[in-house]
C-alpha cells in the first residue's frame, strides 16, 4: 500500500521485478591476477560497466556531447572493475574459485551495491570509514580502489562481523588484512561522532534497513512480521543517528554517503533531510548534499533510476535489469 502511493503507476513493474530472480555483477578481485579474471568474465559475454560507462562518458566530453561537470564533484572512486549481463540476459556468473594468487578470483553482489562506494569518489591515501560494514561486499569494494590508507571497518553486530572477517579471509592478502590498513570493529555506530570525530576523508554510511528484496523472500524474523513493526518503526531514527555520527567522524571538507537497500523514501531522502537538520541545529555544522545526477547518466545502461527523487539517487528493480532497491546520496561536510 505504502509503495503504491509512492511510484504511483511504477510500483505494478517493480514489485514484479522484487518478487523475480535479481541479477547480480562480478566484481573483480584486483589482488587476484584481475586481468586473467577480467579476460575470463569477458568470454563469459558480460561487460565491466564502470570502465565502460567511464570511457563512453569521457568519449561523449571530448566530443562536446555532453557537458561534463567538474572533475572533483564527480570522479568515481577509482580502480573498480563490476562485470555485468546487458539488459535482458539473464545469465548467471558460476561461483567464484580461488584462483593461482591464493584469493578467490571475484565477488558476486548486486551490482547496484557498487554505486555508494563509486560515489564516494576516494582518492589515494584517504582515511576511510565504513561505519555499518558488514556483511563486506562494500568493505571489499573500499579495499579494491587502492586508495584506503587506512580503513576502518565497523559493525555492531558480532555474528556480522564473523562474516565480513571471513570475506576479507577469502579475498584480502595477509599482510594488508593484519597489517595497519584495515581495523574491524563492534562498536555501536552511533557513538562514532563522540569516538572519532572529525578524523576521516570518506564516510560510507550503509545503514540497517528493512532490506525490501529480501526481506520478500525470507519468511524467518521477517521485518514486516507484526511482531516487528515498533522495530520497523524506529528504524529511520536509528538511521539519522547513524548518519549524524558518520557525518560528525568526517572532517570539515570531507565526504560521506549515505546508502539503503529500501524503497522507502522514510528510510531515504527523510533521513538524509533529518540528519542535515540535526548536525545544523545541535552542533552548527553545515552540510551540504552532492548532486549526482551525472550518476544517473552515467550508468543508465546497466541500471533503472527513479526519476523523481528529492535529494540522492535510488536504483529501482526493473525486470530488464533486475537490480536494486538501492539508494544513495552524497554529502559534503562544510564546516
Amino acid at each position: 500500500m505504502t509503495y503504491s502511493v509512492q511510484f504511483g503507476d511504477l510500483w505494478p513493474s517493480i514489485r514484479v521485478s522484487l518478487l523475480s530472480e535479481q541479477k547480480y555483477g562480478a566484481l573483480v578481485n584486483n589482488f587476484a591476477a584481475w586481468d586473467h579474471v577480467s579476460a575470463k568474465l569477458e568470454q563469459l559475454s558480460a561487460k565491466d560497466f564502470v570502465n565502460e560507462a567511464i570511457s563512453h562518458w569521457e568519449l561523449q566530453s571530448e566530443g562536446g556531447q555532453s557537458a561534463a561537470p567538474s572533475p572533483a564533484s564527480w570522479a568515481c572512486s577509482p580502480n573498480l572493475r563490476c562485470f555485468t549481463f546487458d539488459r535482458g540476459d539473464i545469465s548467471r556468473f558460476p561461483p567464484a574459485r580461488p584462483g593461482s594468487l591464493g584469493v578467490m578470483d571475484y565477488y558476486l553482489m548486486d551490482a547496484a551495491s557498487l554505486l555508494p562506494v563509486l560515489a564516494l569518489g576516494l582518492q589515494p591515501g584517504d582515511i576511510v570509514l565504513d561505519l555499518c560494514a558488514a556483511p563486506g561486499g562494500k568493505t571489499l569494494a573500499l579495499l579494491q580502489t587502492g586508495c584506503c590508507r587506512n580503513l576502518a571497518a565497523n559493525d555492531l553486530s558480532t555474528s556480522r562481523i564473523a562474516r565480513l572477517q571471513k570475506i576479507l579471509h577469502s579475498y584480502v592478502p595477509e599482510e594488508i588484512r593484519d597489517g595497519n590498513q584495515v581495523r574491524v570493529t563492534s562498536w555501536d555506530g552511533r557513538k562514532w561522532g563522540e569516538l572519532e570525530g572529525d578524523t576521516y576523508d570518506r564516510v560510507l554510511v550503509d545503514v540497517p534497513c528493512t532490506t525490501d528484496r529480501h526481506s520478500l523472500h525470507e519468511e524467518e524474523n521477517n521485518i514486516f512480521k507484526r511482531s516487528r513493526k515498533k522495530e520497523r518503526q524506529i528504524l529511520p531514527v536509528l538511521q539519522v543517528q547513524l548518519l549524524a555520527a558518520g557525518l560528525l567522524a568526517t572532517k570539515p571538507g570531507g565526504h560521506v554517503v549515505y546508502s539503503t537497500c529500501s524503497l522507502s523514501h522514510l528510510q531515504n531522502e527523510y533521513v538524509v533531510q533529518g540528519a542535515i537538520e540535526l548536525l545544523a541545529n545541535q552542533y552548527s555544522i553545515q552540510v551540504q548534499v552532492e548532486d549526482l545526477t551525472h550518476f544517473r547518466r552515467l550508468f543508465m545502461d546497466t541500471f533503472c533510476f527513479f526519476s523523481s527523487c528529492q535529494v540522492g539517487e535510488l536504483v529501482i528493480p526493473n525486470l530488464m535489469a533486475n537490480f536494486g532497491p538501492m539508494y544513495f546520496c552524497k554529502m559534503r561536510r562544510l564546516t
